[in-house]
């Protein structure tokens, strides 16, 4: 897969601290076009974390949700492999044709083939501490809403935590014992962030999971983004009222 530039406008974006003036990608670039959410976490997940953020994924992905996280060890390469390669972005901290971490390229270059990967930087460029502290910024404003099912008290997904409260997206945690997870535990203490009970119902609250009998393809995870009737005809054409006459879209007017 080559790499190319994305010169295509993206809302979510403009609320970074800079609107990239760069971005570069190898992959399916209409994953951007979907609902997207944002799971980060601990390279270091207890087994309930691990199981859970798997499920998370996979559930969110089953409902056209795209999953977006850091490619890292731990809860991002977790959330990546739940959503299914074809469902999630991975946003890296280096230039694309560096894989990293090394532990991660195989997951990384499955992607490239049927998911998005997606970099601020130039070929050749290495990791950063500061290069990691862009990538977490351009996770959370990706996404609609931020989960972050792990994370210690001075850990990057807290800084993330941080972006995702100026951006004024919303913060989801799982419920973790106490002494555990500090970090999503002082989000829920400060009333900053909100606990899972149910996977199902919050995936439901982001898409619904198509009946057997719908197709399961661009036009319906794109409408379960709400757009506006013309953003569907520029992106579809007549079969939005082809579909509106079999009674499988409802057209708001």
């Amino acid at each position: 897969m080559s790499i190319y530039r994305i010169t295509d406008y993206i809302p979510q974006l403009e609320d970074m601290k800079k609107y990239p003036s760069n971005l570069y990608a190898i992959g399916n670039k209409s994953l951007l076009n979907r609902p997207i959410v944002s799971i980060v976490g601990t390279r270091r997940p207890s087994k309930y974390t691990q199981e859970m953020t798997l499920k998370l994924s996979s559930e969110l992905a089953k409902r056209g949700v795209v999953v977006a996280s850091g490619a890292a060890m731990g809860v991002d390469a977790i959330a990546h492999r739940g959503a299914g390669v074809s469902n999630t972005i991975a946003v890296v901290a280096t230039g694309l044709n560096i894989r990293y971490p090394s532990i991660n390229a195989p997951l990384i270059e499955a992607i490239e083939r049927d998911g998005l990967v997606i970099s601020i930087f130039e070929e050749d460029f290495k990791a950063t501490n500061w290069s990691f502290v862009v990538r977490n910024e351009l996770v959370v404003a990706l996404g609609k809403a931020l989960i972050i099912t792990e994370a210690d008290i001075n850990s990057g997904s807290m800084r993330s935590a941080e972006y995702a409260l100026k951006m004024g997206r919303e913060i989801f945690v799982l419920p973790h014992r106490l002494n555990e997870s500090r970090g999503t535990n002082s989000l829920l203490a400060r009333d900053k962030a909100k606990a899972i009970y149910s996977i199902e119902e919050f995936a439901d609250s982001f898409g619904k999971s198509p009946s057997n009998s719908m197709p399961k393809d661009e036009f319906f995870y794109f409408c379960q983004n709400s757009p506006t009737i013309e953003e569907a005809v520029m992106n579809f054409g007549e079969r939005v009222y082809e579909e509106e006459l079999m009674g499988n879209i409802v057209i708001i007017n």
